[in-house]
């Protein structure tokens, strides 16, 4: 068997373990309450709202106006068509991040540097699940993996026009996710070391479309909404607290150890390069000058891992989720760094031939080992353990919310108000929440002054409970994260405090009847019905 056909058949198991990954966590993957709130965003942005001056929304406006254009599956599938889109999203980012490694590998070791870096990604659960939910993940890695594809073609004859699209894809991916936007000056300080190398026109052309692309997905937002733009992207990320020096060292600590733990067998490969080049090290094979890929290219996207991992590391209180985003492209450092340094070491053709079967063959076992043992794959079926039993799913969360989407929209008509910070049951339901409750557990900020509040599309205390006696809507549905959550820190209410939020909402609703294990979490669901509509 040749090496070329070795790794298109391990190329297309690869595929076919990603598709079947995502498969599994599109029907069966726990719910997340950001689902909810990014796709109402996406079908506000559909109805003509503007993000920021319009509605509350912590990101970058990217992904509210791609989503939108995918609303028709949202409005035929619920949530299940927006973890369609996402997972296709994923999909693509995983084929580029695997091109990205054909272009960091020397040519007769491309094959190989493909089919690698497609076994990493597909071969990782904790990666399927969240590039199948909807998150900002899939989007940011398209747009990222993208902008490092593109800006491996700045040396070649269209450097200009590759920096260039560089810079408008990484200032994508930051207007995606904010922290992607810490590969861009990466990328800018790469161009100009290499400015004797490649010319002044490649740094120059990035920056323009660096700057071009942050300026298009920034300016109008200022001008339109600057406090709510600036409160989106800026201030309600840092306003969040770890509650002292000693819990944000933990959180940080507990951020690293589920790292580990998540890409653990990428990471072991790693070390294993790492470690290699350190006790015997081998001359490096420099990439042909003629594909156009400059000096060092491969060390500046580690770098540029790097860089995100650290800006991630430097939040309050990390989630491990977020390095979601920078897994493809260490995946695709990592499997050119096999290849190339096996390639170095064995020159003998027929020895080498033999070693990277062995290298497909350890690489790939080792990643549906991993992808078995992965803690996600029992979350598809068993909600928890009491005491010595297993306590298993009668039916996937996805379905219990459509279900409970199908019930409450036959309550009301299309459009209606839901009163609920379960973002996602609006979406299933075709119902709007009130105006301020667009970020679901996350939208409420206590202390901030009305005016304020007003402004940046919120709800404070004498709002909230404005809102819970006098809103028009006729149902509600409270889990276990509504009227629970205090913003800016994320910390919890105080019990006096909630127990005000739920008199006001007595006074309106009677409980119909709970829903337990739903959602994010499998808290108890309380569905309401407003008296009014009862005496209807």
């Amino acid at each position: 068997m040749t090496r070329t056909t070795c790794c298109l058949g391990i190329g297309v198991l690869a595929l076919a373990l990603y598709v079947a990954l995502g498969a599994l966590n599109l029907k069966w993957g726990d719910l997340n309450q950001d689902e909810g709130w990014y796709l109402y965003g996406a079908r506000l942005v559909k109805e003509g709202r503007v993000p920021y001056r319009d509605f509350a929304f912590t990101q970058g406006p990217v992904m509210p106006y791609v989503y939108a254009h995918a609303q028709s599956w949202v409005d035929r599938w619920g949530v299940a068509g927006g973890r369609l889109v996402t997972g296709l999203l994923g999909l693509g980012g995983a084929l580029w991040a695997a091109l990205l490694a054909g272009r960091m590998a020397p040519r007769d070791q491309r094959a190989a540097a493909v089919a690698l870096a497609l076994v990493l990604i597909a071969g990782n659960v904790y990666q399927s699940y969240f590039t199948t939910v909807v998150k900002t993940y899939s989007l940011c890695i398209f747009f990222l993996v993208a902008g490092w594809w593109a800006l491996s073609y700045a040396a070649g004859r269209m450097k200009w026009a590759a920096a260039f699209a560089a810079g408008v894809a990484l200032a994508l991916a930051a207007g995606t996710r904010l922290s992607a936007g810490a590969a861009m000056p990466v990328a800018g300080v790469y161009l100009l070391a290499k400015r004797q190398q490649i010319g002044d026109g490649a740094w120059v052309a990035f920056g323009l479309g660096g700057a071009l692309g942050l300026a298009v997905l920034s300016v109008p937002f200022w001008l339109s909404a600057k406090e709510g733009f600036l409160f989106g992207m800026f201030e309600y990320h840092s306003g969040r607290s770890a509650g002292g020096w000693l819990p944000a060292l933990v959180f940080k600590a507990g951020f690293i150890s589920r790292v580990v733990q998540a890409y653990f067998w990428p990471l072991v490969l790693t070390l294993a390069v790492a470690v290699l080049r350190w006790m015997a090290p081998v001359e490096p094979q420099p990439l042909p000058s003629s594909r156009g890929v400059p000096g060092g290219f491969s060390a500046a996207v580690w770098i540029g891992v790097l860089a995100i991992t650290l800006t991630h590391l430097a939040a309050p209180f990390p989630y491990d989720d977020y390095q979601a985003i920078a897994f493809p492209l260490l995946a695709a450092a990592l499997a050119a760094a096999l290849v190339r340094y096996l390639a170095e070491t064995i020159a003998d053709p027929e020895k080498a031939r033999a070693w990277f079967g062995w290298l497909m063959a350890v690489v790939f076992l080792g990643s549906v080992a991993s992808a078995f043992s992965s803690p996600i794959n029992q979350d598809w079926k068993v909600l928890g353990r009491d005491r010595i039993w297993w306590r298993l799913k009668p039916q996937p969360s996805l379905q219990l919310l459509h279900e409970l989407g199908l019930w409450l929209g036959n309550e009301t008509a299309f459009g209606d108000v839901l009163l609920t910070q379960d973002t996602y049951l609006a979406v299933e339901a075709g119902a709007h929440v009130p105006p301020g409750m667009e970020l679901g557990p996350f939208c409420y900020f206590p202390d901030m002054p009305t005016e304020r509040a007003r402004t940046l599309r919120v709800l404070n205390r004498e709002l909230m409970l404005e809102l819970l006696r006098t809103t028009p809507a006729t149902q509600a549905a409270f889990s276990g994260y509504g009227l629970v959550i205090r913003g800016p820190e994320v910390l919890p209410l105080a019990e006096e405090e909630r127990s005000e939020l739920m008199e006001a909402l007595g006074g309106r609703f009677d409980e119909l009847f709970q829903v337990p294990d739903f959602g994010q979490g499998h808290t108890t669901l309380r569905v309401y019905r407003a008296r009014e509509a009862e005496a209807k």
